[in-house]
Formats: structure tokens, C-alpha cells, sequence
């Protein structure tokens, strides 16, 4: 069964030029067995016709709080008792402030004072509107009274400038939605994720690095989202976006990161070090860019610090998830670094076979504990990580009840 099976969507729109991208917005929601319903604004209607989303929708289009054919049967709280969830896509800044203050002086802002439904917000608006502090400020309200916040984006806007403030595309919407009535089995729990490569920097345009690209820790990251973890991504530079919802902290070097997963491990429950950290620094970086004069150049290189061994020494450490990625001798390697480096599971992959690994959208791994050896076959790296996760889990909860 799809998860939005028989889920009662209310969609509200306002008046944003996003307003166009709704109609799609309602029939992949349906297309995912959810029963979708709208309500517009007067502004909304500007740039979407109502009779539009009842074909999509094939439900009436609610769109007046004084209609005195539906309020003969109390219409707007009939709507708000329907709902399982709201979402307001786009919602402008001014529904987002009227919202805020409690107002109730058209259909869906008099819902959302109504309704006992989980409400989540799209934002879409200008950049400089997004950034404005009565935004910002309204914003922080709604998450306090525990809204979802869904985005906004970035990207080029209708007006023409660029940066966060466009709403979120329909597929995330969709994705969002079904996460939303996922299975929460990791409700409490606190994941520290590290993930992408590292940098280290040789002088001020050249740095040492690897081929990863982030995109097996962010699907974890997004994996655990999902299953209802608070999620701390801790991540080198990629050209990827973090999954809506976690908390992104952005490094370059492996000293950064080792800082950054030093100072979250102790909160976590469980670390997972995805990232593929560069094991040697340069010793003397130059200040100035390095003159190209002779035929050989030699730079000395020191260890860094083994992150995931730092961690695993800390006196409450976290469950711990390592990985190894290798070329050859890929068992060996991998059961040696879960004993040496004190870990609890360790998730192994073959980068030199094609079409998994490095780079790659699909992944294969084999996951080590002490006594365990689990397959987890070729897939794209997002249905890896949600059957990587559901094992992790599974091994935490082992540990744990046998304390």
C-alpha cells in the first residue's frame, strides 16, 4: 500500500506566481492515493482558476469563508476537522504573517486557526522577502508552535534575482508528504551523519581530494529523516542539496570535520561516518600559490585524525557506523577496521566495480558487526540507505536491550 493511501490532504493556496505549479502538485499527490482538497485565496485565483484544480482535484474548490451554501453546514470547520494534514503551497509572506498573527479574515487563514491538523508551509517569495526579519521572525514562530517548514529553494526567481526563496518542487513536495506519514521508528533518536569528501589544502587554489560526491550520506541522511531521527549532516563540499529538515553543518578539511563530529557525537545515539576523509594533510600549507619551476615538486604530508577511532574513545560514545571503501580485499579490510577502530557495524563497498560507489546514483554494500555479515544488493544509493538504516536500527535496539 502507497504510504498517502486514503490520506486527506487540504491544500491551500495563496496568491504566489508558484501558484501554477499546484495543479501538478494535487495530481501526483492523487497519483500516490491521497484525497486532495483546496482552498484558494482571492490571490491565489489571480494566477490559477479555481475550476482548474477541481478537474485535477476532482473536488469542489473552496475558495470564500462567507459562501452561504457551505456555511449553512459550518463549512470551514467541517474542512478543518477533515483534514490528516494542510499544506499551503506557496505560501506568500503575507499568508505566512496573517497566519502568524492570528488572523482569520479569509477561508484558510480562519482553517488554520481551526483545524487540530498538522500544517506544513511551503514559502515561496521574493529572496529579499525571505531574508527580511519579520520573515525570519514569523518563520521562528510557526516552528515553535510546531509547524513544518518545507523549504523554500534556491534558484533563479520569476523576478529575476537568485538565492532561497522559491518553493519547493513538486516531487519534494510529494516526497515530503509521504515522509510525513512514514513510519517513525527512529522518534527520538538523535543521528550524526558525516558525509562527501574533505579538502586539504596544499596553497591558496590547489587542495588534495577524493571522488565522493556526498550522495550515499545524504541518502542516509535522508533515510533517517524519514524514520523520524533529528539529523545532524555533517558534510564536506558537495554539489547536492541537504535533505529538508536536517541540520547542516558545512566543512572543508578533515580537521574541520573532526571538530564538528567531536562536538555532536556526544549528543548523538548513533554516528554513522559516511564521509570519505582524506587520511593525510599537507604539513606546511604555502601562503601564496606555488610557482610552477621546476619538473618535481614534493610536499610533506601528516596523518589526520581518524574520526570515527576519536569518537568511538569518547566515555559515552554513540552507536557507531563506520564505512570502508576499498578496492580489493574488501572483508579483510573491513572486518580489521571494525575491531581496531572499536566500532559497532562497519559498511563496506568495492568502489572499483562499475556502477556503484564514487560518483555513482547506486551503491552495494556489505554490512559487518562482530558476528554478523549482511548483503545489501546494487540498488540506487536512496533504497540502500533505507534498508541501511532499518538494519542499523535493528542492531541498536539488540545492544541496547541487552543492557
Amino acid at each position: 500500500m502507497q504510504i498517502l493511501q486514503d490520506k486527506k490532504i487540504l491544500l491551500g493556496i495563496s496568491g504566489g506566481i508558484a501558484a501554477y505549479k499546484t495543479p501538478e502538485l494535487v495530481r501526483r499527490l492523487k497519483d500516490h492515493g491521497a484525497d486532495v482538497r483546496v482552498v484558494m485565496t482571492d490571490g491565489a485565483k489571480a494566477f490559477i482558476t479555481p475550476l482548474t484544480l477541481q478537474a485535477v482535484s476532482g473536488n469542489h474548490v473552496s475558495d470564500n469563508l462567507l459562501d452561504s451554501q457551505a456555511e449553512l453546514a459550518m463549512g470551514h470547520i467541517e474542512l478543518a476537522k477533515w483534514a490528516d494534514l494542510i499544506i499551503i503551497a506557496p505560501a506568500t509572506a503575507d499568508i505566512i504573517a496573517r497566519i502568524t498573527a492570528g488572523m482569520a479574515n479569509d477561508l484558510l487563514s480562519t482553517l488554520c486557526l481551526a483545524t487540530d491538523a498538522p500544517i506544513a508551509i511551503a514559502p515561496a517569495m521574493n529572496q529579499q522577502m525571505w531574508h527580511a526579519k519579520a520573515t525570519q521572525a514569523n518563520i521562528k514562530t510557526l516552528q515553535a508552535w510546531g509547524y513544518h517548514i518545507w523549504g523554500p529553494g534556491s534558484g533563479e526567481q520569476a523576478c529575476g534575482d537568485v538565492g532561497l526563496g522559491r518553493m519547493l518542487e513538486v516531487t519534494e513536495l510529494v516526497t515530503l508528504s509521504s515522509d510525513f506519514f512514514a513510519d517513525k521508528y527512529l522518534q527520538n533518536q538523535h543521528w550524526v551523519i558525516t558525509a562527501g569528501p574533505t579538502r586539504e589544502a596544499i596553497d591558496p587554489v590547489r587542495y588534495i581530494s577524493n571522488h565522493s560526491s556526498g550522495k550515499m550520506g545524504y541518502a542516509i541522511a535522508h533515510a533517517a529523516l524519514r524514520a523520524g531521527a533529528k539529523v545532524t549532516l555533517i558534510s564536506g563540499p558537495v554539489d547536492i542539496a541537504a535533505p529538508t529538515g536536517c541540520e547542516l553543518i558545512q566543512v572543508i578539511s578533515a580537521e574541520q570535520m573532526h571538530k564538528q563530529a567531536l562536538t555532536y557525537a556526544p549528543q548523538a545515539t548513533t554516528f554513522v561516518a559516511c564521509a570519505a576523509v582524506a587520511d593525510y594533510r599537507v604539513a606546511d600549507i604555502a601562503s601564496e600559490k606555488i610557482k610552477k619551476d621546476s619538473d618535481v615538486m614534493q610536499i610533506s604530508l601528516i596523518k589526520n585524525h581518524d574520526i570515527v577511532a576519536d569518537v568511538a574513545q569518547l566515555a559515552q560514545k554513540p552507536f557507531i557506523v563506520g564505512f570502508a571503501a576499498e578496492t580489493q580485499n574488501v572483508e579483510q579490510y573491513a572486518r580489521g577496521k571494525l575491531m581496531r577502530k572499536n566500532l559497532d557495524l562497519i559498511a563496506a563497498n568495492d568502489v572499483a566495480k562499475a556502477g556503484q560507489g564514487f560518483n555513482s546514483n547506486d551503491n552495494a554494500l556489505t554490512v559487518f558487526s562482530a558476528i554478523d555479515k549482511i548483503e545489501i544488493p546494487l540498488a540506487n544509493k536512496h533504497i540502500v540507505a533505507k534498508q541501511l538504516v532499518s538494519l542499523i536500527n535493528q542492531h541498536y535496539l539488540l545492544k541496547h536491550t541487552r543492557k
